[in-house]
C-alpha cells in the first residue's frame, strides 16, 4: 500500500513537471534574467526548460573578467536596501511625534531589528563606493562610447537617485545628527542661485526642517524614488542586453569590436565564454562576499541612536552615518555653498562626455582630458571624504545655530524683551515652543 502510494506520488509529480514545462511560456526566465541568473536572449519558441538551457549556454567575450562584476555587486546592494527597507517600514512611524520612538522599539525590541536596520545603513554607504567603481572602470575604460552614450548617461541619473535616496533616507531616525546635518545641508543648498531657495522650500514644507519636511522625504523616499530606480534599472538592463559588452581597450582600429547586439546571428560562431559556469559562479562568488562584508560590518559597527531631534538645542557635535554626507560637510565648511555648485558641474561635464568624446580611441593615454576629469573627480571625491570624516566631532557652525535659533524663537508676552542668545542657546520654556519641537501645527 505504501509502495503503490509513493509511486503514484512519484508519477504525479512527473506528469504534473511535463505539463508545467509545456504550459509555461519561457518569457518567465526574463525575472531570472533581470535579477542577472540570466544573460542572453530568450528564445520565446521554445518551453521553458529547452529556453532555460540554451540561455545558460549564452557566451560572453572573453575579456569579461571580476572588475565587470561591479555593476552587479551594485545592484546587489540596491536589493539589499529594498528587502531591509520594507522590513523596516512594518515598524517606522513617519511623523516627528513617533519617528524616534519607533526606531528605538526598533531596535531594542524587535528581534534582529537591529541588524536589519544596520544592513541598511551600511548598504547606503556600500552602494555609493560601488557605483563610483562602476562608474570608474566605464569611464577609463572607454565603455560610454557611441553606441553606449545612452546607456552612460543613465547610469549617471542613477548615481543621482542613489543619492536622493540616502538623502532623504538620512533624516528619517529624527535624531539630533540627522536632524542638524539635514538642516545645515539645506541651508547651503539654499544659497545657491537661482533654483537654491526654491528647492528647498518645496522639500521642507514649512519655515525650518519639521514634522512637514519629515514627511515629504518619507514619500519620496518610499514611493516617488523606488519607482524612478526601477524605471531605470530596467531602462539600464535592456541597453545592456541590446548593445553588449563593450569590447577592451586594446581593441584597434583593424580589428572588429564585439558585438553591436546582444542576440547571436545563426552563422556565427561565438568565441568566448560561456555565461553558465564561468560567469554565473564569479558573480555568485561576488555576491556571497558582498554580503558578508555587509553583514560583517552592521554587527561590527552599528549606527547608534542620537538623541530625539531638538530643533531648539544645537548638539554639541554630528555623528555622520552616510558617506556623502561626509563630502557635504566638507564642501559647506571647507568650500562653501558654492562647492555644490563645481561639483555638480564637474558632474555634468562628465554626463556630457560621449557628445564630445566621440572618436573611436579607446586607450587612456590618448584621452588625456577624459583622464584629468575623471581623475579630479574621483580623487576629489575621496579627498572631501577624508576631509569630511574629521567633522564627524566638530559642532555646526556658530553662525547656523544662531542665526536658525533667533528664527524659532516662539515671541514671548507683550512687554517681555526678547531672550539674548549666546553662544550655546537653551531650549525657551513656553509650552508652545515645545509643542512646535514635536512637529504639532
Amino acid at each position: 500500500m505504501l509502495r503503490r502510494t509513493v509511486r503514484a506520488v512519484g508519477q504525479w509529480i512527473v506528469q504534473f513537471w511535463a505539463d508545467l514545462k509545456a504550459s509555461t511560456d519561457a518569457s518567465l526566465l526574463g525575472v531570472a534574467r533581470f535579477v542577472g541568473l540570466l544573460y542572453g536572449p530568450i528564445d520565446r519558441r521554445l518551453r521553458i526548460d529547452e529556453a532555460l538551457r540554451k540561455a545558460l549556454g549564452y557566451r560572453l567575450p572573453s575579456h569579461v573578467g571580476w572588475r565587470h562584476a561591479l555593476g552587479g555587486i551594485t545592484y546587489l546592494l540596491f536589493i539589499i536596501l529594498v528587502v531591509t527597507g520594507v522590513l523596516l517600514a512594518f515598524y517606522y512611524r513617519p511623523s516627528a511625534q513617533e519617528a524616534h520612538p519607533s526606531i528605538q522599539h526598533l531596535v531594542s525590541q524587535v528581534s534582529f531589528g537591529w541588524l536589519i536596520r544596520d544592513l541598511h545603513v551600511w548598504a547606503a554607504s556600500l552602494i555609493v563606493l560601488a557605483l563610483l567603481a562602476h562608474m570608474a572602470r566605464v569611464l577609463f575604460d572607454a565603455a560610454y562610447k557611441p553606441p553606449r552614450e545612452t546607456n552612460w548617461l543613465i547610469g549617471l541619473l542613477l548615481l543621482v537617485v542613489v543619492l536622493a535616496f540616502g538623502a532623504t533616507g538620512y533624516l528619517l531616525p529624527w535624531d539630533q545628527w540627522a536632524y542638524w546635518t539635514v538642516t545645515e545641508v539645506l541651508g547651503a543648498v539654499a544659497a545657491l542661485p537661482v533654483l537654491g531657495a526654491a528647492a528647498v522650500e518645496v522639500l521642507t514644507g514649512d519655515e525650518f526642517v519639521s514634522g512637514a519636511t519629515l514627511s515629504r522625504f518619507f514619500a519620496l523616499h518610499v514611493i516617488v524614488l523606488p519607482w524612478i530606480a526601477f524605471a531605470l534599472l530596467g531602462y539600464h538592463f535592456t541597453l545592456i542586453r541590446r548593445r553588449g559588452i563593450a569590447p577592451p581597450k586594446e581593441t584597434g582600429a583593424t580589428r572588429a569590436p564585439w558585438r553591436l547586439s546582444a542576440a547571436w546571428p545563426e552563422d556565427e560562431t561565438p568565441d568566448g565564454v560561456p555565461f553558465f559556469p564561468n560567469h554565473l559562479l564569479r558573480s555568485l562568488i561576488v555576491a556571497v562576499m558582498v554580503l558578508a562584508v555587509t553583514v560583517t560590518l552592521a554587527v561590527l559597527y552599528p549606527r547608534p541612536v542620537g538623541e530625539l531631534a531638538d530643533p531648539y538645542q544645537v548638539p554639541d557635535e554630528l555623528v555622520s552615518t552616510w558617506v556623502p554626507v561626509d563630502v557635504s560637510l566638507a564642501l559647506i565648511r571647507y568650500v562653501g555653498p558654492w562647492g555644490f555648485t563645481l561639483f555638480t558641474l564637474l558632474g555634468v561635464s562628465l554626463a556630457l562626455l560621449p557628445l564630445f568624446d566621440r572618436r573611436p580611441e579607446r586607450r587612456l593615454r590618448q584621452r588625456p582630458v577624459v583622464a584629468a576629469l575623471g581623475l579630479t573627480f574621483f580623487l576629489g571625491f575621496a579627498a572631501l571624504w577624508l576631509a569630511g570624516r574629521q567633522l564627524r566631532s566638530v559642532p555646526p557652525s556658530a553662525t547656523l545655530g544662531q542665526d536658525v535659533l533667533e528664527e524659532r524663537v516662539v515671541p514671548p508676552a507683550p512687554g517681555v524683551p526678547l531672550p539674548e542668545l549666546g553662544p550655546t542657546p537653551q531650549r525657551p520654556a513656553p509650552a508652545d515652543s515645545a509643542a512646535r519641537a514635536r512637529g504639532s501645527p
